[in-house]
């Protein structure tokens, strides 16, 4: 658990965090959303002290990190940063062997680590003998989370890990991420702009401006009960997608034919309508029950907006 009280930073006398707090519980993926500036990295960046915060308390597990040598807190850490920050000049090997070289562990541990990791991430041996420059963005950007995820630390930060990816690549990563058991386990803690993105990972999003946390919420509770005009216009653009996303079957028991959707078509209650929407889209024989769930779902949505 990653506690945050009252943390404060600013750089030139300008405050670009101010008094922000929150909490990401165990196994739980928390996002802080916000434009370029608002603050979202450099508080991203005082949990593992890579920015040091003027004031207010970081607690992990209970443990004030400022108790604690910089090297113990980061050891504790994974860290996937923008554009895979990999070496240029080290092997995809020794990119991903750094941590575990750094921890002294044996050779044929690191080996066998990054062996089981690979196949989870879609990524082949043949890539461990190449370079950065020689890898696509998609794999590069899986190799910056292998690095990440090989000493199996308990908590994870990301700040931007797919900005620099073209949306398919990005749409297959997230899949990908989502269904990976390794962060199933993990406190994640994500940085992002891309509101699409909050809502596809997070189960918590923090909304910030200008170094201030606006609203903490799920992302069913950011769209349907925005604190302010500040927070419901942030989501305008989106809002139509977004309400399909985070609306599960689960939420249109009452107005779904529950057997049918359930045991026919086999769907799960968690599904989201808009990926029950995307399968039942890409079978023309299904097209009544493609109608059907769009008007259960424009029921369900009258009472909903705000």
């Amino acid at each position: 658990m990653i506690t945050v009280e009252s943390v404060s930073k600013s750089f030139n006398g300008k405050k670009a965090v101010d008094t922000v707090s929150f909490q990401a519980n165990d196994q739980e993926i928390l996002v802080l959303l916000g434009t370029s500036g608002c603050g979202k990295t450099t508080t991203l960046k005082m949990i593992n002290r890579l920015i040091e915060a003027d004031s207010g308390n970081i607690l992990i597990n209970g443990k004030n990190i400022q108790s604690q040598k910089v090297e113990e807190v980061r050891m504790g850490i994974g860290f996937v940063m923008q554009h895979s920050g990999l070496f240029p000049h080290y092997t995809i090997q020794q990119n991903i062997a750094v941590i575990p070289d750094l921890m002294k562990w044996d050779k044929k541990r690191t080996a066998d680590r990054i062996r089981e990791l690979l196949p989870k991430l879609h990524l082949s041996e043949d890539v461990l003998s190449r370079f950065p420059h020689e890898l696509s963005g998609g794999q590069q950007q899986r190799v910056g989370i292998a690095r990440a995820l090989i000493s199996d630390s308990p908590i994870l930060l990301m700040d931007e890990p797919f900005g620099a990816l073209d949306n398919i690549t990005k749409a297959n990563i997230h899949a990908e991420f989502k269904s990976l058991e390794e962060l199933k386990t993990k406190t994640i803690v994500l940085v992002t702009h891309d509101v699409q993105e909050a809502f596809d990972l997070g189960h918590k999003i923090c909304l910030m401006d200008k170094g201030k946390i606006i609203q903490t919420g799920t992302p069913k509770e950011m769209l349907y009960w925005p604190k302010n005009n500040f927070v419901k216009n942030f989501f305008t653009e989106n809002r139509l997608l977004l309400e399909y996303k985070v609306a599960t079957l689960k939420d249109l028991n009452a107005l779904i034919d529950e057997h049918h959707f359930y045991e026919k078509l086999q769907f799960s209650e968690h599904t989201s309508v808009w990926d029950a929407l995307q399968q039942l889209s890409a079978d023309v024989s299904l097209s009544e029950d493609y109608e059907s769930l769009v008007k259960a779902f424009n029921e369900y949505r009258k009472f909903q907006i705000v």
